[in-house]
């Protein structure tokens, strides 16, 4: 991955950690790697409700909508990290949701409970 994407993802993550934080979430991990395994992109808590959050970042839609990025694969290796990352830092949550967050310039939807 290029430098540019990388930049532009990190820049996608602050908006989407940002937007989280106002409305009212504590942000527990942001970029969180387990070795080779895979990285989270945020991990959030509000209200006992833990939120795992894929941020997909696009400069435009000429591949097709950030979120369609989130496929089977992509749901099946988060579901495997947020466990981990769960079990790992003993953090206990009435229930786990699964966010897909879309940024495309200034612009960010988040897909609550996306899968």
């Amino acid at each position: 991955m290029g430098s540019h994407n990388i930049s532009l993802g990190r820049a996608g993550e602050e908006l989407v950690a940002g937007r989280y934080r106002a409305m009212g979430y504590t942000v527990l991990a942001q970029n969180w790697r387990a070795g080779r395994v895979g990285e989270i992109d945020l991990v959030l808590a509000r209200s006992g409700v833990v939120v795992i959050c894929e941020v997909k970042t696009r400069s435009s839609d000429r591949f097709g909508l950030p979120a369609e990025a989130v496929d089977w694969r992509k749901q099946r290796r988060l579901r495997a990290l947020a466990f981990r990352y769960l079990d790992e830092h003993d953090v206990r949550a009435r229930s786990v949701r699964f966010d897909v967050a879309s940024v495309r310039g200034t612009t960010v939807d988040i897909i609550e409970a996306a899968f």
